[in-house]
């Protein structure tokens, strides 16, 4: 069982770490769309439109933050690929078929000894009512006797 939970918590930590890269991706491009120039790739096809200077970064700045967001997600995704690893091999379906089953025998135990259980209650619980009301009747009936003794 704790081992289940370790490999719960290195599920989540993969979780965590792919939306985490996601991220990384979504600024990144982000990033490249909105901070970079219109620049001419092709002599046959002419540049039709210019940005402000103000709204996209020089060249040796945008080439550099363009390798820092690189090494970001080759980080990210060397962390995920170390998580990955650390999972343990699925189990073979046979393995499993078996543990469920397993399962499934040690709940249809359980199950019935919690009926019993229920079943043990409501018989006390009767036993213990039917008591009360005889205790309560008999002391009904003294308390009866007692009042009629008194007024003789």
């Amino acid at each position: 069982m704790l081992q289940d939970l370790s490999h719960m918590d290195r599920i989540t930590q993969l979780q965590d770490e792919i939306q985490r890269i996601l991220v990384i991706m979504s600024s990144s491009i982000a990033y490249l769309t909105t901070r970079s120039t219109f620049l001419q790739v092709s002599e046959e096809i002419p540049i039709t439109k210019q940005r402000n200077p103000d709204k996209f970064d020089p060249p040796e700045v945008f080439e550099a933050n363009k390798r820092e967001l690189v090494d970001d997600l080759i980080m990210k995704a060397k962390q995920i690929e170390v998580l990955i690893q650390s999972l343990p091999a699925p189990e073979p379906e046979e393995q499993q078929a078996k543990r469920l089953q397993e399962l499934e025998s040690e709940m249809t135990v359980a199950n019935q000894e919690y009926t019993q259980a229920v079943e043990r209650a409501k018989k006390l619980h009767n036993q213990f009512s039917e008591l009360l009301r005889t205790m309560l009747d008999s002391a009904d009936i003294e308390a009866s006797l007692l009042s009629k003794q008194r007024s003789i």
